[in-house]
């Protein structure tokens, strides 16, 4: 019955009657600024987990979770089936791919363009790699056949659009590493023919990336049976470190390993600041709605101090009076909160679905602003901007316990 006494009066005094007007004003103001903190905060740490986990997805799509490689690069994995081997049977690996790495100019479209092909064992790629799997156009059968002459290659969206290769063209492939002359090596120029493109939704890699079958760049690179790298996935993301010191020790004292977040450590460590610096930034909204709902209960008590001296008279004690204030604050930041939560989660569904915000894919990587709020991030989101509206309450409620009835009744 207290708390409902409470809460009833709190109520009341938000519902301002019209001499009152400039009260009325000031609430409905704090409301909306907690409401505009709330919802730039959903939306902002919206972006920011849209950003993050689209970038891991179209990274990790073409990437590996683990990469075994040597420390000091020299004639490169000899032993490396065997090492494949051992690596499948580590707890939490998943699938295991050789790689070889390699730059090489392309060159037989409009413009020739530099790229980084990745020589691949198409069945064991394919456990790794979405890009393979999900082929814009074209086959792998090409990389598959040993014999097929000249060998295939798939290129990412980008280099066609860039370059003019088209699928089934015939282009020319130039390698370091050739015959020495006077004036350095000289380029080993091998055909290759476009047999599939990928897009794998990461402009970097769709732009800079080229896929081919490992004895083809063997070969092209007049190599033994060797790798470079050998990938590897497993099942747990957040885990990845943890196992690379596994694959390190099963690997031997000259492999070293990499794990996803070290190879895109400064985009991610560039994330994670920009989430810390948003929430300070947009935080500054919700202290500007504190300030507004201070304001506001402090003229209410100088307004309401005839009320208060009247209810103290009446057998309200001093811990009532406060939580009646307390309680106004708290509603205020309720309902701004919701308000807030409902209109930030709206336009990030209907921004996400139908991409209102576009982007340059050769500057962001992305086509366009994901937008993926949480469940998680409203709450504490909510929590926070209740949090700040009580505290805002303090001051003016313990001003309205420190009312004498006595000297306010006195001349009414």
């Amino acid at each position: 019955m207290k708390a409902r006494f409470e809460l009833f009066v709190a109520g009341r005094y938000l519902r301002a009657r019209r001499k009152e007007a400039v009260i009325s004003v000031i609430t409905l103001i704090s409301v909306l600024g907690v409401a505009a903190g709330v919802m730039a905060l959903v939306i902002a740490l919206a972006v920011n987990n849209g950003f993050k986990s689209t970038l891991q997805r179209n990274l990790l799509g073409a990437m590996a979770h683990i990469n075994v490689m040597e420390k000091e690069p020299l004639y490169g994995i000899e032993n490396w089936r065997d090492m494949a081997a051992r690596l499948r049977k580590i707890p939490h690996v998943t699938d295991v791919a050789p790689a070889i790495y390699s730059p090489a100019l392309l060159s037989g479209g409009l413009q020739p363009k530099f790229v980084m092909l990745k020589g691949v064992d198409v069945n064991s790629e394919t456990a790794i790699s979405d890009s393979l799997r999900h082929l814009k156009s074209g086959s792998l059968d090409r990389l598959r056949d040993a014999a097929a002459s000249p060998p295939g290659i798939i290129l990412g969206s980008g280099i066609v659009d860039d370059t003019g290769m088209r699928l089934n063209s015939r282009i020319n492939a130039a390698f370091q590493g050739g015959e020495l002359t006077p004036f350095g090596p000289r380029l080993a120029i091998r055909p290759f023919r476009v047999c599939a493109t990928f897009e794998s939704g990461f402009y970097e890699i769709d732009d800079n990336w080229a896929y081919a079958s490992i004895t083809a760049v063997q070969k092209a690179l007049g190599l033994e049976d060797v790798v470079n790298q050998i990938e590897l996935k497993v099942d747990d993301l957040d885990r990845a470190p943890e196992f690379a010191k596994q694959v390190e020790k099963i690997a031997g004292p000259r492999y070293a390993t990499q794990t996803w977040m070290e190879r895109n450590r400064q985009l991610l460590d560039a994330l994670k600041m920009e989430r810390r610096v948003t929430v300070i930034t947009i935080g500054l909204i919700e202290l500007v709605a504190a300030l507004n709902i201070l304001i506001t209960l402090v003229m209410m008590v100088m307004e309401k101090y005839r009320d208060i001296a009247v209810l103290m008279s009446m057998g309200a004690r001093q811990g009532q009076i406060r939580r009646i204030f307390m309680l106004q604050g708290v509603l205020i930041g309720v309902a701004g909160s919701a308000i807030g939560l409902a209109a930030g989660y709206s336009l990030c569904h209907f921004a996400n679905r139908y991409r209102w915000v576009p982007l340059d894919q050769t500057i962001y990587s992305l086509s366009f602003v994901p937008f993926e709020p949480r469940p998680f991030d409203g709450i504490w989101i909510a929590a926070a901007a209740v949090l700040v509206s009580f505290l805002a309450t303090i001051y003016p409620a313990r001003t309205a316990t420190r009312i004498a009835p006595a000297e306010v009744l006195r001349y009414e």
